[in-house]
């Protein structure tokens, strides 16, 4: 698992200052933990991270990597809202299997299993990158990155965002995504019989096709350009193919 760092955010504005900037709606934390992205004005991916409530506050649990320009970032927009943020002391620990008293859901796959926020961190050992890659979950730095589009990365199956809640920052464009009548780009899960480096260019008949990422043995995430992914297709010294395409 990615190091993890967890912000707090307090004040009467709390809430209502995270719904006018993230892709999910902030209510939803009462009922559990919420996955959600900060976006740039022009719909880019900026982070991803969890959202919940403890007590009046909400806490950020964000990659290690980038929740201190995170934190720059939310304070830029706060403004006048009545809004604190700072740098908590709690840790996260994450497993699959049985929960322990207190743990959450992870709300992008039931696979995922759990994560329990107190005074611990850590995880049990599981194969993280299989479970991701079998059911093409992105991972910060890896698939998501500063290019990503949350609709291409698959945001929307990983419950990650909201088409009812109103504006947030980004949302313009990621509207007008949604209702495309279909994305011409996207992560796809790609069956792989060799090895290659993540960020492997991928061609098929010599034309450029996409991105290799993740592999975790016969499978891998790919990001590619839909319409020419057919067939066999070539990253370095791997041969890839989409599942099912005979």
């Amino acid at each position: 698992m990615s190091q993890r760092r967890i912000l707090r955010l307090s004040g009467p504005d709390t809430r209502s200052f995270l719904q006018g900037l993230v892709t999910n709606d902030v209510e939803k934390i009462d009922q559990g933990l919420v996955y959600a992205a900060l976006l740039t004005p022009q719909g880019k991916y900026l982070a991803d991270f969890f959202l919940l409530a403890e007590g009046p506050d909400v806490l950020l649990d964000a990659d290690a990597d980038q929740a201190e320009n995170l934190m720059k970032r939310l304070s830029m927009y706060r403004l006048r809202a009545k809004v604190d943020i700072t740098l908590s002391e709690v840790q996260v620990q994450r497993g699959i299997g049985h929960a322990p008293d207190g743990a959450l859901a992870d709300p992008r796959h039931s696979d995922l299993g759990w994560r329990l926020y107190g005074d611990q961190g850590g995880d049990d050992g599981s194969d993280w990158d299989a479970i991701r890659v079998a059911h093409c979950i992105p991972e910060t730095g890896i698939e998501l990155t500063p290019d990503s589009y949350i609709l291409e990365a698959g945001f929307e199956a990983l419950n990650g965002v909201d088409f009812r809640k109103g504006c947030y920052v980004g949302q313009e464009i990621t509207a007008r995504m949604k209702h495309k009548t279909e994305l011409r780009k996207g992560l796809r899960v790609v069956e792989i019989n060799g090895m290659a480096p993540t960020g492997s260019a991928i061609t098929a008949a010599g034309k450029p096709v996409g991105t290799l990422f993740t592999q975790s043995g016969p499978l891998a995430i790919a990001y590619l350009r839909l319409d020419r992914a057919k067939g066999e297709m070539i990253a370095a010294d791997a041969q890839l193919r989409l599942p099912n395409t005979g």
